[in-house]
């Protein structure tokens, strides 16, 4: 029986494929995305798989062709601009490649059973051991598409998470002779304050504090009304600091004007960059759920901690100067 190859779905379907993984290159590496020079692009490389068709062209199946028609297709997309640009355009095109590929693999292998993996492997006349793969280019699109959504998402989630260690802090605490010490997130948009004392409020998750509060009192700070709870801890004989207790108002997202309780510390250190930013004029919030579902950071500074803690250095700084 003749083998039948449709040229055009060949060229279609490597046009797509092409495409899609220069447009995932580009994201990964913030390139400006030129319509007409990515799809010329994709098309040089749509045609060199439509090429191998043509048995007097086949000295451009080697190594060498192959990684310069890669080459090509990167300098028509993105331009050369540098070599060291142009390196590490190449390097994000074949991590994607490498992805792609290995990933319809993985799963052409996972959806299959025993007997058919053995039947695709055979013995070479020289006593090789090789493989033979059939995959259907209907299961290669399918998988294509989604695997390199998976991929994109897992590089989102890795980009998101190297942003907010860029705003991690080391939070330090001290109340008496209890200090507590935790990472915290610099919110910039943080304006949460006190509208009597107009002091800032960095919250902190209430697990931090178990250690200080009543036995009965831990883990109601996610269900019961805070406004109810500072009655009961002034009440508890048990609580070491009832006096510096505050109530602050603030408006949840969708909701009315809720209650926050707050803790009026001695002192709060924040080390961020090799330098210290103390404060006292802060308190502390305590929210009873998670802030991070990673558990990468339990307490939201204020930013307030940071700009009073420079405008103090820049004073003392003066004084010392004499200007």
């Amino acid at each position: 029986m003749p083998l039948v190859v449709y040229i055009d779905l060949l060229f279609l379907m490597n046009l797509l494929i092409d495409a899609s993984l220069l447009l995932v290159t580009a994201w990964m590496r913030k390139q400006k995305i030129i319509l007409w020079r990515l799809a010329l692009s994709a098309g040089v490389g749509a045609m060199y798989v439509v090429m191998m068709f043509l048995p007097e062209l086949s000295f451009l199946y080697t190594f060498l062709v192959k990684f310069l028609f890669s080459v090509a297709m990167l300098w028509i997309a993105f331009g050369f601009g540098s070599l060291q640009n142009s390196l590490r355009n190449m390097g994000a095109f074949y991590i994607v490649n490498f992805a792609a590929a290995g990933g319809i693999l993985g799963v052409h292998y996972l959806l299959q059973d025993s007997g058919e993996i053995w039947s695709g492997i055979w013995y070479s006349a020289s006593g090789g051991l090789s493989f033979s793969i059939k995959i259907g280019a209907l299961f290669i699109l399918v998988c294509f598409v989604v695997i390199l959504w998976w991929f994109k998402r897992v590089m989102d989630a890795r980009e998101r998470q190297e942003r907010i260690h860029s705003f991690m802090a080391e939070l330090e605490v001290r109340v008496g002779d209890v200090t507590i010490t935790c990472t915290g997130l610099i919110d910039t948009g943080n304006q949460l304050s006190d509208p009597l004392s107009r002091l800032p409020v960095t919250v902190m998750e209430a697990s931090l504090w178990e250690r200080v509060l009543p036995p009965s009192y831990r883990g109601k700070l996610a269900d019961e009304r805070a406004d109810n709870l500072i009655l009961e801890l002034t009440e508890a004989g048990d609580f070491p600091w009832p006096e510096r207790l505050r109530l602050v108002p603030y408006r949840g997202i969708n909701k009315g004007t809720q209650f926050m309780l707050a803790l009026k510390p001695d002192e709060v250190t924040v080390r961020l960059e090799g330098r210290e930013h103390r404060s006292t004029r802060v308190l502390i919030g305590l929210d009873g759920g998670r802030l991070s579902t990673e558990g990468t950071y339990r307490a939201i500074v204020h930013p307030a901690l940071l700009d009073s803690a420079e405008t103090k250095e820049s004073t003392d700084t003066i004084r010392k100067t004499g200007t």
